[in-house]
């Protein structure tokens, strides 16, 4: 592919976000890149829980699996652990194409069968940073025998705004925008400011609700702007295009147990609509003193918080694998 304008000649190499083993496979969303480690089969971990836990890192500007790091080399060593580049980040395909929920979701249901080839035909935990959240729980939705539990960190779709309702499928995108930022005339420049390092550090500012920001994720997210094709996905997200307009009645129907978890700092802290969930017997709630990433923060005290989640929530049968 030829880099545009905005990336230059010549594109700064991407190293890996995380450890483990970076793999590549064909799909109906196209090529896509996803990480995967585990304890050894003589491991001592490896006597415990091995329902394997996909993680999948948020849609902004800078996305990449680096955003799940902590938790994927938290929980390498205790079970096995997947990360997920979606479609126009990291490693994955970055072609020209429009890039919707339908395509995320198509991403999760084939990362799923990816894992289900590796352990066999069990169900999966899945966590989703954000936006992301959208995708897992659409796909758990499709297809819930898939999907031990879901787990929602920081989701979108519980501010004002809610509840999202609208027709199964839809999207909220803006068609106008969209045709203002993949004009010519400045599509390369409007990247270019979104992916200015000084940029980022804002809106990691405001992600984290203060000025200690994950540095390392820093230098990342900006090296993998620089890729080629990496503009497409974001002018599609910046468009509205992957935030779904059915999205609270996706929600709503999900069977299995899910964990929404948020913090109390930066912009990412409005999340009124979710008293709406509260008598959903399958739901639980927990509120952590961090900004929207809170693993990069506390991540014991997260992990703490999840693995009693998943504890807690399981059917009796299940709960044995734990023991």
């Amino acid at each position: 592919m030829t880099p545009t304008a905005a990336q230059g000649t010549r594109d700064p190499v991407l190293p890996g976000a995380l450890s483990g083993d970076r793999i590549e496979m064909d799909s109906l969303a196209g090529r896509l890149s996803y990480y995967t480690a585990g304890p050894c089969a003589d491991h001592p971990a490896a006597l415990g829980d091995q329902t394997p836990l996909l993680l999948l890192h948020s849609i902004n500007a800078a996305g990449s699996a680096y955003e799940v790091r902590p938790l994927f080399e938290y929980y390498k060593h205790r079970r096995p652990v997947y990360a997920l580049d979606l479609p126009g980040f990291g490693f994955s395909e970055r072609s020209e194409r429009p890039y919707l929920p339908r395509l995320m979701t198509d991403a999760v249901h084939a990362m799923t069968a990816a894992i289900q080839r590796d352990h066999g035909p069990t169900p999966i935990d899945v966590l989703g940073l954000s936006l992301s959240s959208e995708y897992a729980a659409r796909a758990a939705q499709e297809v819930p025998s898939h999907f031990r539990s879901v787990a929602l960190v920081s989701p979108t779709g519980f501010n004002r705004g809610a509840p999202f309702e609208g027709p199964s499928g839809s999207n909220r995108g803006i068609a106008a925008l969209r045709r203002f930022f993949f004009s010519p005339l400045w599509s390369d420049a409007i990247y270019r400011f979104l992916t200015r390092r000084s940029v980022i550090r804002f809106f990691l500012k405001k992600t984290w609700g203060s000025a200690s920001i994950d540095e390392g994720l820093l230098d990342y997210d900006v090296i993998t702007t620089q890729q080629a094709g990496a503009k497409q996905a974001v002018l599609w997200f910046v468009s509205a295009f992957l935030f779904s307009a059915d999205i609270t009645r996706v929600y709503q129907s999900l069977t299995m147990p899910v964990w929404m978890v948020h913090g109390v700092r930066g912009d990412f802290i409005d999340y009124r609509h979710k008293d709406a969930y509260s008598h959903l017997p399958r739901w639980t709630f927990d509120v952590m003193s961090t900004g929207a990433i809170p693993y990069f923060e506390r991540l014991e005290e997260f992990t703490a918080l999840y693995d009693l989640f998943l504890k807690t929530h399981l059917e009796p049968e299940q709960q044995l694998s734990l023991i």
